[in-house]
């Protein structure tokens, strides 16, 4: 057989108890009758794009056993016809006269799809794109039949059909398109049926950034605050039932790599000459690193790097990758790609995923701290510093001003034994070559084993000093700015815009979460863990825009949608590393923290679009559990029902007896549906009364189909 081309084969299902699909002539096989259908229809042909198609094959799909495998010619009309077996899946391949695969048929919500007329299967092909590749194909008929005789290649005489062997979903092979696994459907719509999967593999990876962004200093020859110090972090699952998540015990190793943006071509396959950062490296952190080469002894690198496992809190960890905010080609880029693979011990991929690592040297004071700000009142008494480079220039004149606000004579010998031989005047250490590292003195909980006891925390001692600063374009004190653009004058920013997931564009604002600078400067507040929970806003089937009341965090006692108490330490409950449903990490289903899906940038997109069809919050049952979702009524995350064609077909058993009263919790006290019940993507399911369509954004209801929840039809 010549190489696969396209991508795994639909499941097709016909109900035979009345005959449909054709005349029968045994108790237990059927005739079926089909036609194929394209644009490019003629009396001479038929093809795809501008690819002929001659055969048809149809062959079962069984999780062991010998598959059998029927083909057919396509005449010239189109028309072919196979003699099929009931009661099991099977799958269809177009194939061209030489034998080569050219279309599948596989459920989507395109103009492209098989239906059934008359005890007809009417193949309906489309090319809109003119790229001569077929869109996938939709399969939605009502029960199964298998074929009856096996007559494809068998290329190594196992006995199972070349054909059979490459796209059964079982083995988890790659669908040969370039693309790897992802599903090769550019609009990735899932239409419901529970038997669509958005890889073909038995094993799921998800892969996350842990805060949504990462800060570093664009210089770092005169002070620093942070290091490029981006943490990639990945969670895998072997797909069934009961899914398992894999760790360092299973064999499989987890490697991260550069990958091209696929909107603008961008990577970032190295740091060094890109930033400062290791020229100064041991100066600041008492360290030598070669280039490259990341504070935690990750790499960034054109090839695989390998994560690691964290049995402290179960998932897989590369952290500290030095990465920049600039591509090769040394344009900014604050959302670098990379692909996270999962292998097994042999090398064999099982599963890949693609996220962003977010970053941004956006990180800056110059607005008031410039020589040519303009703002007297930043203004050292010694004058300012008119350095030409802009970006040592502000730092020279913030070290002025500490100089004249603070001794530092008293700390010496502290720092001494930290390693770092400071003169009493910051600004003269800097300008004899020694770079002023920020957390020696003041700690830092991004740089854990930082600071000097009895010296005010980094974040305490910058929000308080600055809370009464007025801005020198609106003139408005800070701590009295409601929204973001008080915050992105020092954190990334006008530019990079890190605050771009769901809550974002929903109008929250930094405030919201955090408080104003006096409340994120407060004396005693612990920097990187003081932070609000997910049931500060969503509890009770709310969804507030503010998680502070009366200047504290609201701390409601309904726990659905609850962050982990004492997570990561006593006291603390953060999100970032908090899990739910199956002891999968929030982060890995609702996205990185400033960046909860859906994002407005389209990389963070790409690993939900990839695993489900569509951004948002990864939330259908398949992603894990694959062909085998569980029926459940509260089992699922935060309590949820199974979703797809499965609940459509079974709630009513679940609503019996007044029982549906559970519902009201998502779909509200009038059963007439919430932002709980809100439909992410257009699909259609199977009822009673037909097809049903539900938009992107509709919210379910029991008035959809019923009278209301006391009435069966």
């Amino acid at each position: 057989m010549k190489k696969l081309l396209i991508l795994l084969a639909g499941i097709v299902s016909i109900l035979l108890g009345s005959c449909i699909g054709g005349n029968s002539d045994s108790s237990d096989t059927a005739v079926i009758t089909g036609k194929i259908q394209s644009a490019q229809l003629s009396t001479q042909s038929v093809s795809v794009g501008n690819v002929e198609v001659a055969y048809i094959s149809a062959f079962s799909i069984r999780k062991s056993g010998k598959p059998r495998v029927l083909a057919s010619k396509i005449k010239d009309d189109g028309s072919f016809k196979l003699k099929l077996r009931k009661k099991e899946e099977y799958s269809f391949v177009l194939y061209d006269a030489d034998g080569n695969p050219v279309a599948a048929v596989k459920k989507d919500n395109s103009d492209a799809f098989l239906i059934h007329d008359n005890g007809q299967l009417i193949i309906k092909l489309s090319d809109t794109n003119n790229d001569n590749k077929p869109e996938i194909v939709e399969v939605f008929l009502d029960s199964t039949i298998e074929p009856i005789s096996d007559n494809l290649e068998d290329d190594d005489n196992d006995g199972i059909p070349d054909i059979a062997e490459k796209y059964n979903p079982e083995n988890g092979n790659h669908n040969g398109n370039g693309n790897d696994n992802y599903n090769g459907n550019e609009n990735g719509n899932y239409n419901g049926n529970d038997g669509f999967v958005g890889t073909t593999s038995n094993y799921t990876v998800i892969a996350w950034n842990d805060l949504g962004m990462h800060c570093m200093d664009a210089d770092f020859s005169v002070f620093s605050i942070l290091p490029p110090y981006n943490t990639l972090v990945a969670q895998v699952v072997k797909k069934g039932k009961e899914p398992k998540k894999l760790d360092d015990g299973d064999n499989i190793e987890v490697l991260y790599e550069p990958y091209p943006d696929p909107d603008t071509n961008s990577i970032n396959t190295y740091s060094a000459g890109k930033t400062n950062f290791w020229d100064f490296v041991h100066a600041l952190f008492n360290i030598t690193l070669q280039p490259n080469v990341g504070l935690k002894g990750k790499k960034i690198s054109p090839n695989p790097q390998p994560l690691d496992y964290d049995n402290h809190f179960k998932w897989w960890t590369a952290e500290g990758i030095p990465i920049t905010p600039y591509d090769d080609n040394g344009l900014k880029n604050f959302y670098p790609l990379v692909k996270v693979l999962a292998k097994d011990k042999n090398g064999n991929v099982l599963a890949e995923t693609y996220t962003v690592l977010p970053v941004s040297d956006e990180m800056t004071c110059i607005e008031c701290h410039g020589s040519n700000s303009g703002y007297d009142a930043a203004k050292p008494s010694s004058g300012w510093e008119n350095n030409p480079d802009p970006e040592k220039d502000y730092r020279y004149n913030i070290l002025k001003l500490h100089d004249e606000k603070h001794d530092i004579s008293a700390y010496l010998s502290d720092l001494q034994a930290k390693g770092y031989n400071y003169q009493p005047s910051l600004y003269q250490t800097a300008k004899s070559g020694t770079p002023v590292m920020c957390a020696a003195c003041h700690k830092s909980n991004a740089l854990p084993g930082t600071g000097i006891d009895g010296i005010p925390p980094l974040t305490q001692a910058i929000h308080s000093k600055h809370a009464m600063v007025k801005d020198p374009k609106s003139n408005l004190v800070l701590n009295d700015v409601s929204n973001r653009s008080s915050c992105y004058k020092c954190h990334p920013g006008k530019e990079t815009q890190c605050l771009r997931g769901a809550m974002g564009s929903a109008g929250i604002q930094c405030q919201d979460c955090h408080g104003n600078m006096s409340m994120v400067g407060k004396a005693g507040r612990e920097g990187w863990y003081d932070m609000p929970t997910c049931q500060a806003c969503h509890y009770n089937g709310k969804r507030e825009l503010v998680a502070i009341v009366n200047g504290q965090f609201r701390n409601p006692s309904d726990k659905t949608f609850a962050t982990n108490p004492d997570t990561p330490k006593k006291g603390y409950s953060l999100y970032r590393f908090s899990k739910g449903h199956g002891g999968i990490k929030c982060e890995a289903c609702h996205g990185s923290t400033h960046a909860i899906y859906p994002s407005s940038h389209h990389g963070d997109n790409l690993q939900s679009e990839k695993l489900q069809g569509y951004s948002g919050t990864i939330r259908e049952c398949f992603v894990c559990h694959g062909k085998n979702v569980p029926l459940t009524a509260n089992k699922g995350p935060h309590g949820m029902h199974t979703i797809g064609q499965k609940w459509v077909d079974k709630h009513g058993d679940y609503a019996e007896d007044g029982r549906y009263k559970s519902c009201a919790k998502c779909h509200g006290s009038d059963y007439r549906g919430t932002y709980l019940s809100e439909i992410k993507t257009t699909k259609t399911f199977k009822t009673e009364w037909g097809l049903k369509t539900f938009t992107k954004g509709h919210k379910v209801s029991c008035y959809d189909c019923h009278n209301g929840p006391d009435y069966d039809d």
